[in-house]
């Protein structure tokens, strides 16, 4: 199994944090976003490798992290090669050219780079093996009005995907999509079927919107804490909570 780590945005909502930062490598009580992310992924046997994937801009910040690391796994830093907001390849399109760059042709987990998670990503792999289907994780959320930033899942009594809405006005259930995905390695070859028929190839959600049309898919349910970093105020938030914990 392989695991992309999606870093490769701009993150202009953090500036002037993120002028000369990627969001990823912002610490969080003293230690990067990423960091949190690898150690997750350390605890799976089965992944053999870690891509991540950044701009041209931040490629280097994140060679330097990767070199500085100590982490088990292998991990490589994929240069996506843009270099301003305008240009970026979107999120969807970065995963097709890390499977290209690299020939993915295995299992994968997809994260964003700026998803803070408290889950056991073990526990979702187990749940992914056991299904033997593509799977997105979920989690319910109270605030519908918040909901509408996020992907929204409807689902059956048996977890099976029904159907995914990316940031909908109206959204139809309350479980909110996080950006931690499981693909098996059939599906790999889909994110290029996708990109060619001139889908959105940005957020990763819309991705799973379409796939779930497509082939079955399961929902990992989960009652941890998921933060999306997306502002000042939030990575204050955050790093607050986090803090606490280690007092």
């Amino acid at each position: 199994m392989k695991a992309v780590i999606l870093a490769a945005g701009y993150a202009t909502r953090l500036y002037p944090l993120t002028k000369n930062t990627p969001k990823a490598l912002l610490p969080i009580n003293r230690k990067p976003i990423i960091d949190y992310i690898m150690e997750q992924i350390e605890t799976i046997a089965d992944i053999d490798e870690v891509y991540v994937i950044s701009n041209h801009k931040f490629a280097s910040n994140f060679e330097k992290w990767a070199a500085d690391s100590r982490f088990s796994k292998p991990v490589s830093v994929i240069d996506d090669g843009t270099v301003s907001e305008e240009t970026r390849l979107g999120a969807i399109g970065d995963i097709q050219f890390a499977i290209d760059k690299k020939g993915i042709d295995s299992d994968m987990v997809v994260i964003a780079g700026d998803n803070l998670f408290t889950f056991s990503l073990k526990k979702y792999y187990e749940f992914f093996k056991a299904i033997q289907t593509d799977c997105v994780c979920v989690k319910p959320f109270g605030d519908m009005e918040m909901l509408k930033q996020f992907g929204v899942a409807e689902i059956d009594e048996n977890g099976v995907l029904i159907d995914v809405e990316e940031k909908p006005q109206e959204p139809k259930s309350n479980l909110a999509v996080y950006a931690t995905y499981m693909y098996r390695r059939e599906t790999i070859p889909l994110f290029k079927t996708y990109i060619a028929e001139g889908n959105k190839p940005d957020a990763p959600g819309y991705f799973v919107e379409w796939l779930c049309k497509r082939k079955q898919m399961h929902a990992f349910m989960f009652e941890e804490e998921c933060y999306d970093i997306g502002t000042p105020q939030s990575l204050e938030h955050v790093s607050k909570i986090f803090e606490a914990k280690r007092m």
